[in-house]
């Protein structure tokens, strides 16, 4: 059974920094795309981050410009998500998405991925 298995959220203080992994166990997602959604109570999920098979391509949803970073270890088949200058509104559950389409990944499409992990909590406290 293929899963993406997310880790490293927790409680971090507004501007504190947290690293989240996504290992995908079951298969290789060397030739994915990979993303990072997040959710916030009442709101939404959308698209954070995405970087490509190769790590060619990268987006970021412009709020977090300049303060996360995507990255990937294929040899380890692990997705980072590197986030500095957290925020309270920021508090969300973080999933991790793999499509083999990097367009489908950059359109953000919730229906449109492949996989899904089910997600690390993220809290910001003030």
């Amino acid at each position: 059974q293929v899963q993406l298995v997310e880790s490293g959220g927790g409680l971090v203080q507004a501007g504190g920094s947290l690293r989240l992994s996504c290992a995908p166990s079951g298969r290789t997602f060397m030739l994915y795309a990979m993303g990072w959604f997040r959710q916030a109570p009442g709101k939404e999920r959308e698209l954070v981050a995405g970087i490509n098979w190769n790590g060619g391509n990268i987006y970021y949803t412009d709020s977090v410009k300049g303060r996360f970073t995507i990255s990937r270890d294929n040899a380890k088949n692990t997705v980072y998500l590197q986030m500095n200058s957290l925020k309270p509104e920021e508090t969300a559950v973080y999933y991790c998405a793999a499509d083999k389409s990097w367009a489908t990944m950059t359109s953000g499409s919730i229906g449109g991925m492949d996989y899904w992990g089910k997600g690390t909590l993220v809290t910001v406290s003030s």
